[in-house]
């Protein structure tokens, strides 16, 4: 059901490949301009050419939800924001006030969380989610199948191993967790935009993770699995297709799926503002 990480070996090739293609590009362009140097000049053109127009630059894209409209107030802080790569302990504390002591570490990874959270966020929407940088945590037990090896399915007690993280979810106050979300929202936004979106704002990428989610198919019955190698995979092509967050949601089972789907709505109703929610 999910993507295994990549092999040490296979990571390993990745630095020597990028030195091997910095090589091969350097001397393509030692040679082009020697080349350049030892060919005449052109002659002059007879006519003038027409004048060349400065390119534009690229468009800012549109914000759609504009963090300055959330309609919560940030959290009250005595000190400025420490650096993104120093705010593990500022978040930890703040989000340990809402949801309790150790609850935070029971259920995420309570390192780089900034990078975690923004990595996550953006790859929801996507086929596959990054296992090295996630910010949650397995869900604990295995994953339970019925119907023999010939014709695996989802095993209908599996969604109970989701019922503690459902409870867990529930229990936050929204607006809560709304305010801590803005009052570190700088950090998160200059995280997106190193990670390769400098034009993006990363409150939009939140809503469009969050709808994903909303959308994901509600499936009675069994659901049929093939398992090629390790990992399970959903046999019907068009789920195992589907981005990260609705597999999650298919996975969890359909009444969990619809308590957290509940709890996604109240948050993109702060998040959104008046943008209607699926």
């Amino acid at each position: 059901m999910d993507q295994p990480p990549r092999s040490d070996r296979k990571r390993s090739r990745g630095p020597a490949l990028a030195a091997l293609v910095a090589v091969a590009v350097a001397v393509l362009a030692a040679l082009v301009w020697t080349q350049m140097r030892e060919q005449p000049p052109p002659p002059a053109p007879e006519v003038a050419s027409a004048p060349v127009a400065e390119p534009k630059p690229p468009a800012e894209p549109e914000v759609r939800h504009p963090i300055e409209a959330v309609p919560v107030e940030p959290i009250p802080r005595a000190e400025p924001l420490p650096p993104r790569d120093q705010s593990d302990g500022a978040l930890i504390e703040a989000v340990s006030a809402l949801v309790g002591p150790g609850s935070l570490e029971r259920w995420f990874f309570a390192d780089a969380l900034v990078r975690r959270f923004v990595v996550t966020v953006d790859n929801l929407p996507r086929e596959t989610l990054p296992m090295q940088v996630r910010i949650a945590r397995a869900t604990p037990g295995s994953f339970l199948t019925a119907g023999g090896e010939s014709a695996p399915t989802i095993h209908p007690e599996n969604a109970r191993r989701y019922e503690p993280f459902v409870a867990f979810v529930e229990a936050i106050d929204a607006r809560k967790l709304v305010a801590i979300y803005v009052s570190f929202y700088p950090l998160l936004q200059e995280e997106y935009r190193a990670i390769g979106f400098p034009h993006g704002q990363f409150n939009d990428r939140v809503v469009q993770a969050i709808d994903d989610m909303l959308a994901a198919p509600e499936l009675d019955g069994p659901i049929a699995l093939v398992q090629p190698k390790v990992m399970y995979r959903f046999a019907d092509p068009e789920l195992e297709s589907l981005s990260s967050g609705r597999k999650i949601m298919v996975r969890a089972g359909v009444d969990n799926a619809r308590r957290l789907k509940a709890k996604l709505r109240e948050i993109r109703r702060l998040l959104a503002g008046a943008a209607q929610a699926r």
